[in-house]
């Protein structure tokens, strides 16, 4: 069965920092792009940042640009985001989630899902 499982998450201040981790099962990462996705309270959920299977490609919207980074390790079947420099709107449910192909980093495109891993970010 195709698996993935989100942890890392949490509470934490302004400006700190979090790793977040997903780990399938079931399958090999190796040949899928994937993506770690967010979703606030009362919002659509949104690209956070996505890297296809070789890892040579990324991409990140401007709101996390520069303090996000996205990376994977297929020995480990695992992707990791790590998040510094966190603002209150970085609070959300993150997601990892994974697709064939490489293409826009949008929840839409996206075929396998994990549950989700809360964030939150307050003093």
């Amino acid at each position: 069965q195709l698996q993935l499982v989100e942890s890392g998450g949490g509470l934490v201040q302004p400006g700190g920092s979090l790793r977040l981790s997903c780990a399938a099962s079931g399958f090999t990462l190796d040949y899928y792009t994937l993506g770690w996705f967010r979703q606030a309270p009362g919002k659509e959920r949104e690209g956070v940042s996505c890297i296809n299977s070789s890892g040579g490609s990324t991409n990140y919207p401007d709101s996390v640009k520069g303090r996000f980074t996205i990376s994977r390790d297929n020995a480990k079947n695992t992707i990791y985001l790590q998040m510094n420099g966190l603002k209150s709107e970085d609070t959300g449910v993150y997601y990892c989630a994974a697709r064939k192909g490489w293409g826009i980093c949008a929840p839409k495109f996206y075929a396998y899902w994990g549950q989700g891993t809360q964030v939150t970010v307050s003093s």
